[in-house]
């Protein structure tokens, strides 16, 4: 194994009803767990995701309706994911725009914190796309010689993005193989959410990336305007990205 990991790796991916992080739901996730030791354990679960799936996601994923009407709610499995994932860093393919959001905001759904602080997130896709351009199919042919079989259903994706990502960090003298450096190298931009709705200015100051305060600190706009704090409360945005709004409101009293 070319990684080198001071703790577990959960490298997961997720299948869903569609691609809005805020209301859409999961239908299958499948995580891999790999141990410094390069030992692995993985898990993979159907999800029924209490709302119609899409035909045309279905088609992607090949889930039906049918096909989870009896498997567990994410509120039934959510336990057990979070002690899968409980003391890791988190990897993935497109993880830090869409699974690792999606995730949290299921999490936050039931009721159970999930605190982005406490991961590193890698995200192979970015590391792909920085050094050859094109999608987990190809990667996988690129890096490791292979055909990926059966792509879009959670377990070969998941078990493709952990070889994939191995094999990068084999192969580029200039890619570091440790969690935490290798978590620096895949962020494309610095986010204080998940969905990008808050940003870092040069003082690492928490700033709008959005909406009539764009660019302006969001800790001195809560101090002239607590107004707006709670129509971002009641508006339309991820339940992470309300979670981090909350602490900052609470931080601008002092």
């Amino acid at each position: 194994m070319n990684l080198k990991l001071h703790k577990p790796l959960c490298v997961f991916d997720l299948e869903t009803t569609g691609t809005n992080i805020g209301k859409d739901r999961i239908v299958e996730i499948c995580i891999l767990k790999v141990y410094p030791d390069a030992s692995r354990e993985s898990r993979t679960w159907r999800v029924n995701p209490e709302m119609p799936i899409p035909k045309e996601c279905s088609e992607i994923h090949g889930i039906y309706d049918e096909d989870i009407k009896d498997s567990p709610t994410f509120k039934e499995i959510a336990p057990k994911v979070m002690e899968m994932l409980s003391g890791s860093d988190l990897g993935g393919f497109n993880s830090n725009r869409f699974d690792v959001p999606l995730l949290a905001e299921e999490l936050l759904r039931v009721g159970m914190d999930f605190d982005l602080s406490k991961f590193k997130l890698v995200d192979a896709q970015t590391i792909y796309h920085k050094k050859e351009p094109r999608n987990l199919s190809a990667a996988y042919q690129f890096y490791c010689g292979k055909t990926l079989e059966n792509a879009h259903s959670a377990e070969a994706d998941v078990m493709a993005t952990f070889e994939v990502l191995d094999a990068q960090v084999g192969k580029y003298e200039d890619i570091p193989n440790e969690i935490a450096p290798l978590s620096e190298f895949t962020f494309h931009n610095r986010h204080a959410d998940l969905a990008g709705f808050i940003g870092y200015n040069e003082k690492l100051e928490e700033v709008f990336n959005f909406g009539k305060y764009k660019g302006q600190c969001v800790k001195v706009i809560f101090q002239k305007d607590l107004g707006y704090f709670g129509w971002l409360q009641n508006a339309d945005f991820p339940l992470y990205t309300k979670k981090v709004f909350t602490k900052i409101q609470l931080s601008s009293k002092f």
